[in-house]
């Protein structure tokens, strides 16, 4: 089990429409319950995810595949960049 659960560190996640999601630094994991709550994300794609903190945890139950990469449902909103846009008097 713990070969099974240290190889899915590193591993790059994207959404099922193909767009970058981030790196899996770490997992969120009941003890008690003996599974895989959350996956812990470092590099995460800002245009995804609006967030100031150096990663998120998204929940496992939005995870599809696991394999070289990571699969995981598209619940992401794209981002809007917003211009500023200053009159100039």
């Amino acid at each position: 089990m713990i070969g099974e659960v240290s190889s899915i560190l590193g591993l790059r996640v994207y959404t099922d429409e193909g767009r970058y999601v981030g790196r899996i630094a770490d997992l969120a994991i009941d003890v008690d319950g003996r599974q895989v709550k959350g996956l812990a994300l470092v590099d995460v794609n800002r245009l995804l995810i609006e967030t100031r903190a150096n990663g998120v945890i998204i929940p496992y139950r939005l995870v599809k595949a696991v394999g070289d990469i990571v699969i995981v449902k598209d619940v992401f909103k794209r981002i809007e960049k917003k211009e500023t846009t200053e009159e100039i008097p």
